[in-house]
């Protein structure tokens, strides 16, 4: 099993998070959201000052790992939401 993060833009679209909340339920039967403290991404971009991003976190844990369709639903959603990256990670995780 993997539990898949996504780190989205919180100045995404309300319709555009519950479309995305609708099909990350719909094709793994339930997520997780954190929405109500915006997380802070701060990195580098190049030798300017450093960049900062609120995101939202959404968490789904699938029992299958499909790298393949995970990378083709990255690309729609970098689409949908007009950014030039969204960061998804994956990491092998065990029931208790």
């Amino acid at each position: 099993m993997h539990l898949v993060q996504l780190l989205l833009p919180l100045g995404a679209e309300q319709s555009a998070v519950s479309q995305i909340r609708a099909e990350l339920t719909e094709r793994f039967g339930g997520i997780t959201v954190y929405s109500r403290n915006p997380a802070e991404g701060f990195w580098r971009d190049g030798p300017d000052e450093p960049v900062t991003d609120d995101i939202v976190v959404v968490e789904v844990m699938a029992a299958i790992w499909d790298p393949v369709w995970w990378r083709s639903y990255r690309a729609r959603l970098e689409r949908r939401l007009g950014e030039a990256e969204v960061v998804i990670r994956a990491l092998p995780m065990e029931r208790v």
